[in-house]
């Protein structure tokens, strides 16, 4: 049973950072580089879309990795799991406390409603998304390894 959990939590964790990975390096990137306001609608979108789901995604990996630790808190590898947790924790706080609030006022923009600083924004929430998924790497090698 164990092992079933070990397995399955890695795999919630690794899609999660797959997604946000992606998102970093790949979607915004690309959003960037539209014309006109079109990669503005798509972050809008994009926020208002994961903005629903992200939250479920982050807490409940955060729950299996508590699990786990629990449940192998006798067996090899249970410290890295532990660090894991108390990284996916790291990572909801820094969501919070530091994107979430701009997620909130992005999903509500409009190409016509814009605020002065809405670039500005942009790169603040970039750059906190990349310590953020540097986070979460982090505690999904730490999970993979604790498999090891």
């Amino acid at each position: 049973m164990l092992n079933a959990l070990e397995v399955f939590t890695t795999v919630v964790v690794g899609v999660m950072v797959g997604v946000e990975f992606s998102v970093a390096f790949f979607v915004n990137p690309i959003l960037a580089g539209l014309p006109g306001d079109n990669g503005l609608r798509g972050r809008t979108h994009g926020a208002r879309l994961l903005g629903a789901v992200m939250p479920f995604w982050y807490i409940g990996s955060l729950v299996l990795a508590a699990v786990w630790a629990v449940a192998g808190w006798d067996h090899h590898g249970a410290g890295l799991v532990v660090t894991a947790a108390a990284l996916l924790i790291l990572s909801v706080v820094l969501s919070i406390l530091l994107l979430v609030p701009i997620n909130n006022r992005v999903k509500t923009w409009t190409a016509d409603g814009l605020p002065a600083d809405w670039k500005q924004q942009m790169n603040r929430w970039d750059r906190f998304h990349y310590v953020r998924v540097a986070v979460i790497i982090a505690a999904f090698a730490l999970l993979v390894s604790a498999r090891a």
